[in-house]
């Protein structure tokens, strides 16, 4: 592990082998299945990103065509660079406490929080401390972050579907109506489409090496085949999330009518000292073990699960949420990190390079340009039981990456720390948790006759040196 995390991760291991291009961005390009398949990989992680930008911009102000612009910058520049369908969130304890917490934050202190977040995760990365806690952290430890984000992001699913939500105030209403353009049915039918087009997410449900003693099978066994291949050449999450937009015009439409075409003025933030310290004290400080965990480790650890062949180090990983937030907090943008559930999704749904994530900016940079921060009025629109059908998929995959724990002591330490993650609401919390418990199950099994004997010998080499000096 340490070999592989001290060589470039922009480039990946396979770029030398092929002799066809040997321009790193041309590599990460390169589709590894079919177009439209990377198209639903781009909109995998929407689940988690539109209520979290809708709920900033109708709180806290946030500028949205000014967020689209730079998030779509950071989507191509991670996709040219690591090669895989990395994913640009936004920071989710931030935005927690900015809508939230009262007195509401601003948009300076907003920044603030996520120019100190992102200054930590750059010494980090910079210093090499970060590779060093990737390599040495527990597995069944990150495992259980990610258990417990993939869980937490399935209840948000839940909640979505069953209940009327209310992003402003970051809370749940009455239950959803059973009809409608924003009903259960609707995001019932479209869990299952989901299904029936992505299955369980695996690529081939039948093993080629597995033996065929009954003859008469094979021709059943290829129309299986060949119907599950269709199945999974449709861009199912991309179709439904289409859908969410046409109702949005069609659930209100005098959307258009307030729609201004341009992109939104640009400014530069003027953030006070007293900006700087409510900022970190509020919002960075909760911010920054989550991002470590879930935007560097766990992303670290689930590519190399998902793409042993382009497994990403968790320096570039840290540099570049520092590098992402210098760039575009000063302007009014949304501070943003990456997120293992966000690449869980664009995964699950057909994700299998970094063209995925640069068509998501490209979509993002037109949308920014043409509409600025009108396209707030779209967005509320959007039926959120369809986000919760596009997150619930994203969340259980996430969860399904803790399926590798090899023995009941692993599993034990991992389900620890995600019941305690999801009871505290603090992945820092399962975290420590998970620590000490490994630890303290290591100390158990500690063999203590070679203390024993370490006493022994000082004693002896006590004595000896004693007769030698009477």
């Amino acid at each position: 592990m340490e070999e592989q995390d001290q060589r470039t991760p922009l480039l990946g291991r396979a770029w030398w082998r092929r002799r066809v291009s040997t321009n790193p961005f041309t590599t990460s390009l390169r589709l590894k299945t079919t177009i439209w398949s990377e198209l639903g990989g781009s909109v995998g992680d929407l689940g988690t990103y539109i209520p979290i930008v809708l709920a900033l911009t109708l709180v806290s102000h946030l500028d949205l065509g000014t967020t689209l612009i730079f998030t779509a910058l950071y989507n191509a520049a991670t996709g040219l660079l690591f090669g895989v369908p990395m994913p640009v969130q936004p920071m989710k304890s931030i935005a927690a406490v900015a809508i939230s917490e009262s007195p509401l934050l601003t948009l300076p202190q907003i920044a603030a929080a996520g120019l100190s977040t992102a200054a930590v995760l750059l010494l980090l990365g910079c210093t090499g401390l970060m590779s060093f806690l990737y390599r040495f952290l527990p597995l069944p430890v990150v495992r259980g972050v990610q258990l417990s984000q993939g869980l937490s992001f399935s209840f948000t699913a839940i909640k979505y579907v069953r209940s009327n939500q209310d992003f402003a105030s970051g809370k749940s209403g009455p239950s959803r109506p059973f009809l409608g353009l924003d009903g259960v049915v609707l995001a019932l039918a479209c869990i299952v489409f989901l299904i029936l087009s992505t299955g369980s997410g695996d690529v081939d449900s039948f093993n080629d090496d597995q033996s065929q003693q009954i003859v008469q099978f094979d021709r059943s066994r290829r129309r299986i085949r060949r119907r599950l291949k269709i199945l999974s050449s449709i861009p199912s999450s991309l179709i439904v999330f289409l859908l969410g937009l046409v109702l949005c015009f069609v659930r209100d439409p005098s959307i258009v009518k307030n729609l201004k075409l341009g992109p939104s003025k640009i400014n530069v933030l003027k953030i006070t000292w007293e900006d700087w310290k409510i900022g970190f004290v509020r919002a960075a400080i909760p911010q920054i073990p989550l991002s470590v965990l879930n935007s560097v480790i766990a992303v670290c650890k689930l590519s190399a699960d998902l793409f042993p062949d382009k497994e990403v180090s968790a320096t570039a990983v840290s540099i570049s949420v520092g590098v992402m937030n210098f760039v575009g907090c000063w302007f009014g943008a949304m501070p943003v990190c990456h997120g293992a559930g966000g690449l869980a999704g664009q995964y699950r749904f057909g994700g299998r390079s970094g063209a995925s994530v640069v068509f998501l900016g490209v979509a993002k940079l037109v949308l920014g340009l043409v509409f600025g921060n009108s396209f707030v009025r779209i967005l509320s629109q959007f039926p959120v039981g369809i986000l919760g059908a596009l997150l619930l998929f994203a969340g259980i995959e996430l969860a399904m990456a803790s399926r590798d724990m090899n023995s009941k002591e692993e599993s034990f330490v991992m389900l620890v720390c995600a019941a305690v993650s999801l009871t505290g609401s603090s992945a820092a919390l399962g975290f420590g948790c998970g620590i000490a418990l490994f630890l303290l199950l290591k100390l158990r099994e500690l063999d203590c006759s070679s203390f024993q004997f370490w006493k022994l010998k000082s004693k002896s080499s006590a004595d000896d040196e004693a007769s030698l000096n009477p």
